[in-house]
């Protein structure tokens, strides 16, 4: 299966394909060393969380810092949830930001309408609970520059990602989309392989499944997460 990574040309960001192993993306990042340690690891992508109501939520000001650690070749990805035009460009005004991922209830539109605006691709989060909700993916596919298929929240869950919930991986085996996508949701160094290899999929987001509490990365698990995930194919 085609891997994809990013690149920007001409100011444009753009995806393309590559052969390759499966991306990283590690998200909820808060710490330099935990920056530090998903980059030795090999991650392809780095999550910044900015949504108040999480553990894992950042400053600009913070966040900025971080970002300025991460090397050239990793993309820096910001994670905001239903977030209007003036929060984004305050974030976007300080933190070196690749991607934007929405992980709210943004439709189609709004999508399209932020890549027009801040001419960044944008990722977008549809969370699968049973098989109809594996119609959303189709809504994105296309539109989005990348679907994270996650798992649903549970019913009366404070954050719409990052709890550790997985959902049944059986809903999306075989499937294949046009554009790229990447698989989230309860996954752990012990379950991502099993995941990549009855799903397909071509890329894996974890946060707590990572974590020694919450917010707070534990090195030794990224290290077996990335490795287990890139040993999959």
């Amino acid at each position: 299966m085609t891997s994809w990574r990013w690149s920007r040309m001409a100011g444009v960001a753009s995806e393309a394909p590559h052969p390759g192993a499966v991306d990283v993306k590690i998200c909820g990042l808060t710490r330099p060393a935990d920056v530090a340690a998903a980059v030795a690891c090999g991650a392809s992508m780095l999550g910044f969380v900015f949504f108040p109501p999480s553990p894992r939520n950042l400053s600009p000001e913070t966040a900025a810092d971080l970002a300025r650690g991460v090397p050239p070749g990793v993309l820096r990805v910001a994670l905001t949830v239903d977030a209007d035009d003036a929060a984004l460009s305050r974030i976007l005004g300080s933190v070196p930001i690749e991607m934007l991922q929405l992980h709210g209830h943004e439709p189609p539109e709004r999508v399209a309408a932020l890549r027009a605006r801040f001419g960044l691709p944008v990722m977008k989060a549809v969370g699968v609970a049973g098989p109809r909700d594996t119609a959303q993916i189709d809504r994105f596919d296309g539109v989005a520059d990348r679907v994270l298929v996650d798992a649903r929240p549970p019913r009366g869950a404070a954050l719409p990602g990052g709890n550790g919930v997985a959902f049944d991986w059986r809903l999306i085996a075989g499937r294949r989309w046009a554009g790229p996508w990447m698989l989230a949701g309860g996954l752990t160094p012990e379950t991502v392989a099993e995941a990549i290899r009855l799903t397909g999929a071509p890329g894996v987001d974890v946060s707590s499944g990572v974590e020694a509490a919450a917010g707070v990365k534990d090195a030794a698990r990224i290290r077996a997460f990335v490795t287990a995930a890139k040993r999959a194919r």
